[in-house]
């Protein structure tokens, strides 16, 4: 069976599907006149950022490109510097086109899912969900496409073809870090600097048209949740089906060919099933207060049909079932970070209740409970990624085959990401009735229309939350993926099994040491970066205030001021974490050599995961805290409760939109940057 062609069909099939919903989006009643003005606005701002922001970052990519080639060349290795670095580029623009492409539908989404809202709350949540669909489906298929163009171009020897292709995950991880961070960086910035001078110090509600900011705090989340994480899922996907065709070199003599392309056969099937999933969501009008009953019924529908595809692959190419269970792993793995992501975020459950009630006694017990909350996040999510790990690879082993129990944590890993397009779907819902909630706020619509947004804005806030959660589990199991590999493509430079890493070695412990620094050291300066750029927001509000008479309604705003100092504080605070992030692993490895950067490698990943949950649970608590507070309890909006919760709010902001999300790209920039690099280490 000649499987590329199968995977570039459905792909194609994806984006034509993904095109048909663009379509509809475009179609849609777009609302009033007021609407249209400001939906306009977030859109040029958010594209101007994008056209900077991609800029900068061409630049960079070209650079690194050249010095992969000459790099490699100077070692003697003609061959491989030039695949490497033509996969490089071709990673890095796929990843950036994947973004902007799914951000472009999002600031069109907005408009019409307000202009539903107040007719058909149901309407607008489909046409939201639609278009976090359009980015969904066109990342992974875009990511797929990529790798079978390259495997092709590649793979006349289909034992070195995974090895050769490593480039293109590297490409695609820095465009999403640069992506993650310069977005972040604006998003919570805009927000931080809009809440603390609008909210607090002035009194006006959130997403006041009178607020300076409020533009560049809708464009925030554009330009961070729906382009940056569209490049991170795009680099996931990217780096996991690499790493995993890698270690399927070693059971070539078992599964041929199959065992090589078999995770973009699931990748693929995984679109179907999304596409099914996308179109079984349905919600009445009447049903409108509990949204996500409707998104989660489209989950479960993607994951069901996933699970029977997976049997279906496993049983015809790798003819084993162990592996078919070992995917099952994957699958239950997401279900269960996401419920325990629900459970700590979800103003439902005791964590967000604990820290509403702690709101009472002031600003520092929320911060001290909330913080208390974002630690205790760690425990149930390290053990059942161990668990799963331990058994994807207990199943492997019982498949009988030869190495099977590495590669039965790919297959989970496969498994986890098989509804990969419909979890970014849901990610990227959350920003758009997001801004559809400005859109409606600033446009003066109805009550009617605002209360409708507000369940769904709700529900993104939980979508949002989750998918940060599904992100981290997966860069988890990717992790010990992608560390395999690295120690697979170091075992056939050097011609001898390493499958040890020797921490008595204090050179080795060095390294380890050193990659734990890392993380820290990069989401301080992430933090640092909104910290930065937020006060250059802060002040241009402040002065517009005490310039104009804007909170009288005499004078207008200047949105476009806000927007472009927001912009460039982004792109000039994502430089410095962005470089530590690539330069510091190269000096590492250049130092201490191959075994120590294996330390580095995997202790910088446990740490990275262990502080990205953390942050993102953390602060996606402090903001359901702030909301549900919000929504009446103890003393609703302007009580000594909610003031508290809207400092934890901020504190949080920073940690679960930036350095969080972040955190989880960095660790795969990481191995893929250690992939890459491998022959220099030796």
């Amino acid at each position: 069976m000649d499987l590329i062609p199968l995977v570039m069909a459905i792909s194609l099939i994806a984006l034509i599907v993904a095109a048909y919903f663009a379509r509809q989006i475009i179609r849609e009643d777009r609302g009033t006149v007021q609407m249209q003005a400001v939906a306009a606005a977030i859109r040029e701002g958010a594209e101007a950022f994008i056209r900077r922001q991609y800029s900068t970052i061409a630049i960079i990519a070209v650079v690194i490109a050249v010095v992969i080639f000459v790099a490699l060349t100077g070692i003697g290795d003609f061959s491989r510097a030039w695949h490497t670095s033509v996969a490089f580029l071709l990673g890095a623009f796929l990843s950036a086109l994947s973004g902007v492409i799914g951000m472009s539908v999002a600031v069109r989404s907005n408009l019409v899912s307000a202009a539903a809202a107040e007719k058909s709350p149901a309407k607008s949540l489909i046409l939201a969900l639609r278009g976090g669909a359009v980015s969904g489906l066109t990342i992974i298929a875009l990511s797929l496409i990529g790798i079978s163009v390259i495997f092709t171009a590649f793979g006349s020897n289909p034992l070195e073809a995974p090895f050769l292709i490593v480039g293109f995950g590297l490409g695609a991880s820095l465009i999403a870090l640069f992506a993650q961070l310069g977005g972040g960086i604006y998003t919570k910035a805009a927000d931080v600097g809009a809440d603390l001078v609008g909210k607090f110090e002035a009194g006006i509600p959130e997403d006041d048209p009178r607020n300076p900011a409020v533009i560049a705090d809708l464009v925030g989340d554009n330009v961070g949740d729906c382009a940056g994480r569209g490049a991170d899922l795009f680099e996931s996907t990217s780096a996991e089906n690499i790493g995993a065709m890698i270690l399927a070199v070693a059971l070539y003599p078992v599964f041929g060919l199959a065992g090589v392309l078999f995770p973009l056969v699931i990748g693929a099937f995984g679109l179907i099933a999304t596409i099914i999933g996308i179109f079984s969501v349905r919600m009445k009008d009447a049903e409108h207060k509990n949204p996500m009953r409707a998104l989660n019924k489209g989950y479960y529908v993607t994951a069901f049909i996933s699970a029977i595809f997976f049997y279906i692959a496993t049983m015809v190419l790798l003819k084993n079932i162990w592996f078919f269970y070992c995917g099952l792993i994957g699958l239950a793995l997401s279900i269960v970070i996401l419920y325990v992501t629900l459970y700590y975020t979800d103003e439902r459950f005791r964590p967000v209740q604990k820290i509403a009630k702690a709101s009472t006694s002031g600003s520092a017990m929320n911060i001290i409970t909330g913080f208390n909350i974002a630690l205790e996040t760690t425990a149930i999510n390290a053990i059942s990624i161990s668990v799963a790990l331990l058994l994807a690879f207990k199943f492997g082993e019982l498949s009988g085959v030869a190495n099977g129990g590495l590669y039965g944590t790919a297959v989970a890993t496969m498994g986890m990401l098989a509804p990969c397009a419909y979890i970014l779907a849901m990610d990227t819902f959350g920003p758009i009735v997001d801004n559809a909630g400005g859109i409606v706020e600033m446009s003066k619509s109805s009550e009617v229309a605002c209360q409708n947004v507000a369940k769904l804005d709700s529900a993104g806030n939980t979508t949002k939350a989750l998918t940060k959660g599904y992100a981290v589990g997966s860069a988890a199991l990717s992790a010990f993926l992608l560390f395999s590999a690295y120690m697979t493509e170091v075992s056939s430079y050097t011609g001898q099994a390493f499958e040890i890493v020797n921490l008595a070695r204090v050179d080795i412990f060095a390294g380890a040491l050193l990659g734990a620094m890392l993380v820290y050291l990069f989401a301080a300066y992430a933090i640092r970066g909104v910290g930065e750029t937020a006060q250059y927001v802060i002040a241009e509000v402040r002065r517009q205030f005490r310039e104009r008479k804007i909170l009288a309604g005499i004078d207008k705003p200047d949105y476009a001021q806000c927007v472009d100092i927001t912009t460039r504080g982004a792109l000039k605070n994502m430089v410095l974490p962005g470089a530590l992030a690539i330069v510091f692993p190269i000096a590492v490895g250049l130092t201490l050599k191959y075994e120590a950067m294996a330390a580095f490698l995997i202790v910088g990943t446990i740490t990275g995961l262990l502080m990205a949950l953390v942050l993102n649970n953390g602060g996606g608590a402090w903001d359901n805290t702030k909301k549900c507070i919000e929504s009446g309890l103890y003393g609703g909006k302007g009580s000594d409760a909610h003031k508290a919760a809207i400092v934890g709010d901020t504190v949080g902001d920073p940690f679960k939109d930036t350095a969080g999300p972040s955190l989880h790209v960095l660790v795969k920039l990481l191995a893929t940057l250690t992939l890459v690099l491998a022959p220099f280490y030796i």
